[in-house]
């Protein structure tokens, strides 16, 4: 009976030694990783297979491998000049349309009678399609950068507005009367309450008013532009390349979730304090 439980302890050791070694192994990372990349692996896979058996035409889609080369092409040309340009115009597009919805969004929820006032007009604008602004915008600001920037900043502005007005709504009055009793003065209480209590909304509207920057602009350089991943994508169009067109398509999906990601990085660094409060209780 000793012996038999001498050999069941010593199983049981070396099983959980092999369980550790496994983990150690594979890291919930990297199995993570090898998760998410099954689907566009297994994508690619078929789309070879089809190309390459001829049941679906080069000149349509061509195979997975080719496109290498085509990369290679455009990379030895200006491709990192595409999409230097193509990137500046979303920063450029996203600040200056975020900061505007920060500052109306402050301001409205804050204020009953302001949002009276805005707020229709708002949920109107927020209505109309990005397409519908080109031709008010070219006739305007005529197809230089400042169009292409204007289009994107209106792309950027609503989302952040959207979601600001209704974080400053949901933060606690309590708070802001403790501020009054302090004696905060208005701008105190936005920068020390407000802004703090209504983060979490803020930063999710920010994520999705950089991800919509990046479809405006899209819009604004497949329509005039010499320039720019858009560009990439109207002139593949036009001179018959789908491999350029599916090339500047896995550039926008790359640079929109390293964005996405680089932002999300960000939300997590300033929401730290969460953590700490849900550890404390």
């Amino acid at each position: 009976m000793r012996n038999s439980s001498h050999k069941a302890g010593l199983t049981d050791f070396l099983a959980q030694q092999s369980a550790q070694t496994n983990k150690k192994r594979f890291s919930p990372n990297l199995i993570r990783w090898l998760k998410a990349l099954l689907l566009p692996t297994l994508l690619l896979i078929l789309c070879e297979f089809l190309v390459r058996n001829g049941d679906i035409e080069a000149y349509l889609l061509p195979a997975p491998s080719s496109l290498w080369q085509s990369f290679w092409d455009l990379a030895q040309t200006d491709l990192l000049q595409h999409i230097y340009i193509s990137t500046w115009r979303v920063l450029i597009g996203f600040a200056l349309g975020s900061g505007f919805a920060l500052i109306f969004a402050i301001w409205v929820g804050l204020s009953k009678e302001v949002e009276a006032y805005l707020e229709p007009t708002f949920s109107a604008l927020k209505s109309i399609p990005s397409l519908a602004w080109i031709p008010l915008l070219l006739l305007w600001l005529g197809i230089d950068e400042s169009s292409k920037i204007t289009l994107i900043a209106i792309g950027a502005f609503f989302p952040t507005y959207t979601n600001t007005v209704a974080a400053i709504h949901n933060v606690d009055r309590k708070l802001i009367e403790v501020g009054k009793v302090y004696r905060l003065n208005a701008l105190q209480r936005v920068i020390s309450i407000v802004l703090p209590a209504a983060s979490s909304g803020i930063l999710t509207g920010l994520r999705n008013s950089l991800s919509l920057s990046w479809m405006f602009m899209i819009a604004a350089e497949l329509i005039a532009a010499t320039q720019g991943i858009g560009y990439l994508l109207s002139d593949g169009r036009e001179t018959s390349r789908p491999d350029i067109v599916i090339i500047a398509i896995i550039l926008l999906a790359l640079l929109g979730k390293i964005s996405d990601r680089l932002m999300k990085q960000l939300e997590n660094y300033l929401l730290r304090w969460r953590d700490t409060i849900h550890k404390q209780t």
